[in-house]
């Protein structure tokens, strides 16, 4: 089962319980909203979990891309991406959180074919603030799940402020064999699906009022399941990486981390032009020119003369087709190569800087700002260019 068959299936079994498709939006939020990319499939419907009537009802199911920064450091192992897919079903006020449990149990057992004694889920059990949520551990002792109970990992929120509530995920096995241990002492447990009860509103004193209406978020990657389903040891071994996969080991010769590095960075950035942006020094501008020139310091690790310009112009054109967009490789190639130009004047002009700032000793903080500041050179490429100083 690959990536759209993946996809009609979960529209499909919300559709059929009463659930209203809201169309695959932009990476930009809109004006006003203060975040950089959209992070999540209920970003884009934030006003609406906080009250305010939706045009098209109180259930709703889509397939959002999204894109997040938090995680760089751990790009490259197998199972985080910048850019994934994100399923997504909502209850604005309508019905409960067991009940949306009972229907992703459904959903993943019968609609995908996983079998029950693969799963695992978490519950919040409670703090300070709120009890434990019974009714989600009733609900998954019904349904003859192992549970177990967590504190701070099954609780949802946007941020310090705003809408939250507690959540239950639900992990499946991907290793060989019978299943071992729980989430928390054995990795191969694979986290596929958040349902949060969205019921609270946290202030900036850090209290909780009730919000205006109770709703259920769901949110489950779409890559990482298709993971699960095709029985692979990575993401990247899903249909929408696999053309960047082969692109950048065979254009490049990459292996391993830095092959899915790259091709994760890359893949994220021709969406991120798709939608608009172009590199610059600041805001969604510079996420993009931070991935891109990433990707560059990983291939030019070991052969500087690695050039964006043998991109693999099938690996774009399938992700550019696959999300959506109406940009061309050409277009992408252009922002590529000057983005390319760019990056290496600055390595140029800067290896001597870094150098003679490190004769004087150990850089300090305010060595890190002035070379920012004043000649641009941001910190992660002065850790580069001191790994090639040292």
């Amino acid at each position: 089962m690959t990536y759209d068959p993946i996809s009609r299936t979960f529209l499909d079994f919300f559709r059929e319980r009463g659930h209203e498709l809201v169309s695959d939006g932009s990476l930009i939020p809109p004006p006003g909203d203060p975040v950089l990319f959209t992070t999540s499939g209920m970003h884009p419907l934030t006003p609406y979990l906080e009250g305010r009537p939706h045009p098209l009802g109180r259930r709703l199911v889509n397939v959002q891309r999204c894109l997040r920064t938090t995680d760089l450091d751990e790009v490259g192992d197998c199972t985080h991406l910048t850019l994934f897919r994100m399923l997504g079903s909502w209850s604005l006020g309508d019905y409960d959180l067991p009940r949306s449990l009972r229907w992703g149990y459904e959903l993943l057992r019968d609609g995908f074919g996983i079998d029950h004694d693969r799963m695992h889920v978490t519950v919040f059990g409670g703090d300070e603030q709120v009890g434990p949520d019974e009714p989600s551990l009733r609900t998954w002792n019904e349904l003859g799940l192992p549970v177990e109970l967590t504190g701070a990992e099954n609780w949802w929120s946007n941020g310090p402020t705003g809408p939250c509530g507690p959540d239950t995920e639900i992990f499946v096995w991907t290793g060989d064999g019978p299943p071992l241990g729980t989430p928390g002492t054995d990795s191969r447990w694979m986290e596929v699906w958040n349902h949060v009860g969205m019921r609270h509103h946290r202030h900036p004193d850090g209290r909780l009022s009730p919000l205006r209406q109770p709703n259920v978020d769901t949110g489950m990657g779409l890559e990482r399941l298709e993971m699960v389903l095709g029985g692979h040891r990575s993401v990247f071994e899903g249909a929408g990486l696999v053309p960047w996969v082969r692109g950048v080991s065979g254009g490049w010769g990459l292996r391993d981390g830095s092959l899915r590095l790259v091709a994760d960075h890359l893949r994220a950035s021709v969406v991120v032009i798709g939608d608009g942006v172009r590199p610059s020094n600041t805001g969604r501008g510079y996420v993009l020119r931070r991935l891109l020139r990433r990707a560059l310091t990983t291939l030019w690790r070991d052969d500087a003369s690695r050039t964006l310009s043998d991109l693999p112009t099938g690996a774009v054109r399938h992700t550019l087709d696959g999300f959506g967009q109406s940009g061309t490789v050409d277009e992408v190639r252009d922002v590529f190569s000057g983005e390319e130009r760019r990056f290496r004047e600055l390595l140029r002009r800067g290896r001597p800087v870094v150098s003679r700032r490190r004769s004087r000793g150990p850089l300090t903080d305010e060595d890190y700002r002035d070379l920012h500041d004043t000649h641009g050179l941001p910190r992660d490429l002065v850790d580069g260019l001191l790994a090639e100083v040292s």
